[in-house]
């Protein structure tokens, strides 16, 4: 995917005669997994989103993939089964290099009550439970366990010494990168067929079609199709008068691991009196740690970007710290985000904690495809939902999904390539400092591409494609021209914020901003 294809596809839309099978309006986690599971199926598909893709509520996840605890514990049972089967096949299947094992330590401090330390105990035998049920095996994630003192220490160094009695050790699935699996969605998606469009507006969305908008030439035309499938997630009812949600937003901050003494297991804490809810300290890529999160209210208008309230920011700092050595406050945060969850409103006056975050899919009055609510880890299974909805709704031929056993592009097995790499490594070098360094930034593109990582470097026609883009920084050269090349990014603040997570942090952003800009014209000039 990139300005190019762009081009020629939005030429051959507008001398396309007839309507297309589907039309999916919208480029997150969702609609990314709708394109694909309607391609795979040999439908004709157009993917309309108005921005870039996860520019909405896919990339301010935790990036976790839940196997379904804090959902037994709500008893909410169905969505914890779901949640530990999809868990299992993106670990196994779907995108085994995106997702890897993350060990999570329950610390057993004083500020924790017998109740909370018992119920958490329990909880984390319960999802291995919910483990065994989905089948995977051991191999891919640990049994829980008691841990010792001294072992906590090595896992969470920055723990409060003091009363500290061990803690309990389990294990969940996580994302290297939240954004980058919806990029790999809708490049698995283009390969199958789907004609992927970033940049295009929607308008007067019925059963039939809509109008496009292109946002960078400004040409509009209208688009036919035999089902549209509203995936547009917050902003759904901005198509579909009809629907009502009820946002809440989850807000996460920004460290330097080193605050936490570089973890290499994410800390869980329970919220004050809670033995449901959690703040968890999660290491990532890059060298830092998120802490989040938070489900408030978020009523009123719907912004393009949402802000963590302060209040927010300090509850987290708060939390987190009562289990620590030294107390984190507002100088230790690098940055902060927040995401909107698209809950649906069922009336009621509670909390949006106690929502359910089951999904929804079914045909409105306008004649879409509405599908709602939901997570980030249940993806494929609102896709399938919404795509066999689809098919009986406007009669399409169906074949049946095939996404449970579909690898996304670089998975080991994957039918989708981007292009055989052939050629000498151009980041070798004799020096042998030089080469432990490339090691591990091997390691690194390997985590974010998997089978994928040595054509990123091959194929880059920039200047030293292995050198970082910026001094401090883990990400290479080659990485921008790729996302430019093959992953359908058009600016600097695509690849910053979301093909890389540079822009989580005010400084990173500032340092790289300047080699970014250049790479990416560059790599545009260079695709003619």
């Amino acid at each position: 995917m990139n300005a190019a294809r762009r081009a020629r596809e939005l030429d051959a839309l507008a001398e396309h005669v007839g309507p297309i099978d589907v039309l999916v309006i919208g480029g997150g986690v969702t609609g990314a997994g709708v394109a694909l599971d309607a391609a795979s199926r040999g439908l004709s598909v157009v993917l309309a989103e108005a921005h870039d893709l996860a520019f909405g509520t896919s990339r301010w996840s935790s990036k976790l993939v839940h196997g379904g605890l804090r959902y037994l514990a709500t008893g909410d049972i169905a969505v914890a089964r779901e949640s530990a089967g999809e868990r299992h096949l993106l670990m196994t299947r779907i995108a085994p290099h995106l997702v890897r094992s993350l060990p999570q330590l329950l610390p057993f401090t004083p500020v924790l009550s017998t109740r909370q330390r018992l119920a958490g105990a329990a909880g984390m035998r319960l999802g291995d439970g919910l483990r065994m049920l989905a089948r995977t095996p051991g191999e891919v994630l640990a049994h829980p366990r008691r841990v010792g003192r001294d072992e906590a220490l090595r896992l969470v160094p920055a723990l409060r010494r003091e009363g500290l009695r061990g803690g309990m050790l389990a294990h969940d699935g996580q994302l290297v990168d939240d954004a980058r699996l919806v990029v790999a969605l809708a490049r698995t998606a283009a390969a199958y067929g789907a004609t992927v469009l970033t940049r295009v507006r929607v308008a007067d969305a019925d059963g039939g079609g809509a109008t496009l908008t292109d946002v960078l030439e400004g040409g509009t035309m209208r688009i036919d199709a035999r089902v549209v499938v509203n995936a547009a997630g917050v902003w759904a009812g901005d198509l579909d008068p009809g629907i009502r949600l009820r946002p809440s937003r989850g807000t996460h901050l920004v460290l330097d691991a080193a605050a936490l003494g570089h973890p290499t297991a994410a800390l869980t804490v329970p919220h004050p009196g809670s033995i449901s809810r959690f703040v968890f300290a999660l290491p990532q890529q890059l060298g830092r740690v998120v802490v989040g999160l938070t489900d408030e209210d978020a009523p009123g208008p719907v912004p393009d970007v949402p802000r963590p309230s302060p209040d927010e920011v300090d509850f987290l700092l708060r939390t987190v710290s009562t289990v620590l050595e030294r107390p984190l406050g507002r100088g230790d945060v690098l940055g902060a985000y927040a995401g909107l969850r698209p809950l649906i409103d069922t009336g009621g006056d509670g909390s949006t904690a106690d929502l359910s975050r089951r999904h929804h899919v079914g045909v409105s009055e306008l004649g879409l495809v509405n599908v709602l609510g939901g997570k980030l880890t249940t993806y494929r299974a609102m896709a399938r939902d919404a795509v066999d909805l689809a098919c009986r709704h406007a009669g399409l031929p169906d074949p049946g999904c095939r996404t449970a056993t579909l690898p996304l592009v670089g998975a080991v097995g994957s039918e989708v390539r981007f292009a055989e790499a052939t050629g000498p490594d151009r980041g070798a070098t004799s020096d042998a400092g030089a080469r432990r360094e490339s090691v591990g930034r091997a390691s690194a593109l390997a985590s974010r591409f998997g089978a994928e990582a040595s054509v990123v470097l091959e194929l880059a026609a920039c200047d030293e494609p292995s050198a970082r883009v910026a001094p401090g920084l883990d990400v290479t050269r080659a990485e921008i021209e790729f996302a430019v090349r093959a992953e359908g990014a058009f600016d600097a603040d695509d690849v910053l914020d979301r093909r890389t997570r540079i822009g989580l942090v005010d400084a990173d952003r500032e340092r790289a901003s300047g080699p970014v800009r250049a790479l990416v014209a560059e790599s545009l000039a260079g695709l003619g």
